[in-house]
Formats: structure tokens, sequence, C-alpha cells
């Protein structure tokens, strides 16, 4: 399955303008995945004190349901000024919480190593659909491997198989160990007869040396999502160990 910049429509989402347009007129969204959903493989790689940054944080409710939850500092940025106006106004006495309008493909008032975690859900994706999307994923990413700890996680939940971003995220320069999760959509259910165990989506999934999925790996939905465990190593790592291979 290749779902890439073939997937998308004809909207640019890779601009304000659209982003603005849009959150004028709707309501809190969460792209993909509720937070009960990825809360296993939050927990798992993020501990609650880690200074986090949520990229293309729009008008979702996934940092105020981390917060409920523990977490205590998240760093949320946009490009939509309405949107980030918007969720200023509605979590203002959230101190845990804070909004900035910003473009995530420069993001220059943030310090090099100064972040522990990135999440990122959806907003790669949207970069991709947009006017010279492989230019912008590549500026992106290039900033969130600056602000990134050595050490620290940047976690990319996205429709896109390995075929489709591997190509994007598993580069030198980034100098990250991956692992992948796949996970159902919301409200799929397996085919009659189906013996897999839903524990199984909480064990990562075997890539090939290249971060390919195993030739005889079957997806129980096609339409699953794909959480990338991109974790930045020391400056001195063994940069050709970038993937955690498990054939």
């Amino acid at each position: 399955m290749l779902r890439d910049e073939s997937a998308c429509n004809t909207y640019n989402y890779g601009d304000s303008d659209y982003w603005d347009a849009r959150y004028l007129n709707e309501s809190a969204f969460d792209w993909y995945q509720r937070y009960d959903a990825l809360r296993p493989f939050l927990r798992k790689y993020i501990p609650i004190s880690s200074r986090l940054l949520m990229v293309g944080c729009g008008n979702a409710v996934i940092s105020e349901d981390m917060v409920k939850d523990g977490y205590e500092s998240i760093m949320n940025v946009d490009i939509s000024c309405v949107a980030i106006e918007m969720m200023r106004r509605k979590y203002e006495h959230v101190p845990q919480l804070e909004y900035v309008q910003m473009d995530v493909r420069d993001m220059g008032s943030f310090l090099d190593n100064s972040y522990d975690s990135v999440i990122d859900k959806g907003t790669l994706d949207a970069l991709l659909c947009g006017t010279n999307g492989p230019t912008s994923a590549s500026q992106m990413l290039g900033e969130v491997s600056r602000i990134l700890k050595p050490g620290g996680v940047y976690m990319l939940i996205t429709y896109g198989d390995p075929k489709a971003r591997m190509t994007h995220i598993n580069r030198p320069t980034y100098n990250w160990k991956i692992e992948l999760y796949i996970i159902p959509r919301p409200g799929f259910q397996k085919p009659g007869g189906s013996t897999s165990s839903p524990k199984s989506y909480l064990s990562p999934v075997p890539i090939t040396e290249n971060g390919m999925l195993p030739a005889d790996y079957i997806l129980e939905d096609p339409d699953s999502h794909f959480i990338y465990v991109c974790t930045k190593r020391g400056d001195n790592s063994d940069l050709s160990e970038s993937l955690t291979v498990d054939i």
C-alpha cells in the first residue's frame, strides 16, 4: 500500500489561508486517533515531565487530554492564527498549555536541543499535500531534529506507510533510530475469523534493513494508521544504525 501525495485532494494543506477558513467553521477535531488509543505509546516513550512540542495542533483536544493525564508542559504551534487565538482563549486558565502561531518549516524562535519530545498527528501529511510538499516536509523535519534533545522522541502519527514515509524521515542528517507501530483506524471491526490480539498493536512491527514492511506482512485494516517513533541519537552515535531492524 502506498498512500502519500497521490492520496491528496485539491486543497493546499500547507497554506495558512485554507486552515484559517476551515477553523472559522469547524468544531474541535482530532485527526486520525484520539488520546485513549495513543496513550500506551505516549506513556511508553514520553515521560509526563517532558518538555513537549505539539506541531500543527489545530483545534484538537489531545493536548488537553494529555494534561488531564498528568503531562506538565506542552507547547502547541500551528500555522493558523485563527486556531491559535481560539485555543489560547479556550485554555487561558490551563498553565500547562501554551499556544503560539508558527510555521513548522521555520521554528527559529526555538533553541537547538530545547525539547524532549515532538508530537505530529497529521502535520507532515498536510505538508506533503501542499505545494512543494517534499521540500516543505524536509524543512519541517530538519527543524524537528534541530530542536530535539539527544535522546528525544519525534512521534509521527500518519496514514503514510513505510514506502511513503521512510524516504522522508529516514535520513542520516536527522540521526534517528526509528521504530514502527501500526494501529487500526477508530471503529475498525476485525474480519470474521480473525485470531489476532489487540495487544499485538502495542509491539513494534518488524521492518527490513531499508525500513520497509516484510513482503509477507498483511495489514488487518488496509486503512491503518502508522506510528513512527523516531529517537534522536547522541552526536557520536553510529548513523548507520538509524533503524530498528527485526526480520
